[in-house]
C-alpha cells in the first residue's frame, strides 16, 4: 500500500468516527455568540496559527461574526512574546480586547494543552481568563483533546488513527470541521461566491 493511500485511508477513518452532535453543540455556541453580540476570539500557534487567519475570514465574511486572531497581528505578537515571554501572549491580549462573558474563545491545537506537563500554557491561562470573566470555550483539537476538552463548553476531538499523523491529521481537520460550522445553515448568513454564481444557459 503506498503512502497516499494509507493517508487518504486514515482520513476517510476519521471522518467516520468524528462525533457530530459535538459539532452541533459548537453551532449553537456560535449562534449564541452572535446573538448576545459578543466576538469570537481564535486561538492557534504554527499551523494552527495560519488556520486561524483563514477561519476570521470565513466566520466574518459568511457567518457575520465578529472574530479576531491574536496572532493576526504580528507586531503585537512578537513584542509581547519578546518582552514577556510567550507563555503570557494570549492571556494578556485577551485582557487588552476587554474579553467578557459575551465572548468565546474558539480553541485550534493539535494537543489542547497539558496543565501538569506545562504543554501550551498560552491556552491554559487563555482558557482560565475565559472561565474567571465568564466567556464561553470551544475547541478542536487532537489526540485525547488535553486542557482544552477538560474546560469547553463545547468540543471537537479528531481521533487518532495513527499516532505517526496526529499532527498533519489534527491540522487538516480543522479546517474541515470550521468549514462545515461556517456553512451549516444555523451559522451562515451570507451565500459563499461560487455556490452563488449561476451558469448562463448556452
Amino acid at each position: 500500500m503506498s503512502y497516499s493511500v494509507q493517508h487518504l485511508k486514515e482520513t476517510a477513518e476519521i471522518v467516520s468516527q468524528i462525533n457530530p452532535e459535538h459539532c452541533e453543540k459548537c453551532v449553537q455556541e456560535l449562534v449564541g455568540v452572535r446573538n448576545r453580540g459578543g466576538r469570537l476570539f481564535i486561538l492557534g500557534v504554527g499551523g494552527s496559527a495560519a488556520n486561524a487567519s483563514h477561519a476570521v475570514n470565513d466566520f466574518r465574511k459568511i457567518a457575520g461574526l465578529e472574530v479576531y486572531a491574536p496572532t493576526d497581528n504580528v507586531s503585537e505578537l512578537t513584542a509581547r512574546t519578546n518582552d514577556d515571554g510567550w507563555a503570557s501572549v494570549f492571556v494578556e491580549w485577551l485582557r487588552g480586547s476587554r474579553l467578557n462573558s459575551k465572548d468565546c474563545l474558539l480553541i485550534l491545537s493539535v494537543g489542547g494543552g497539558n496543565l501538569e506537563k506545562n504543554v501550551s500554557p498560552g491556552f491554559i491561562s487563555a482558557i482560565q481568563l475565559a472561565k474567571q470573566v465568564g466567556a464561553r470555550v470551544i475547541g478542536i483539537v487532537g489526540k485525547d483533546g488535553g486542557y482544552t476538552a477538560q474546560q469547553a463548553d463545547a468540543c471537537v476531538i479528531v481521533p487518532t488513527v495513527n499516532p505517526n499523523n496526529v499532527t498533519p491529521h489534527s491540522e487538516a481537520f480543522q479546517a474541515v470541521i470550521w468549514h462545515l460550522w461556517v456553512s451549516h445553515p444555523d451559522v451562515k448568513v451570507n451565500q459563499t461566491k461560487w455556490e452563488s454564481v449561476t451558469t448562463a444557459k448556452a
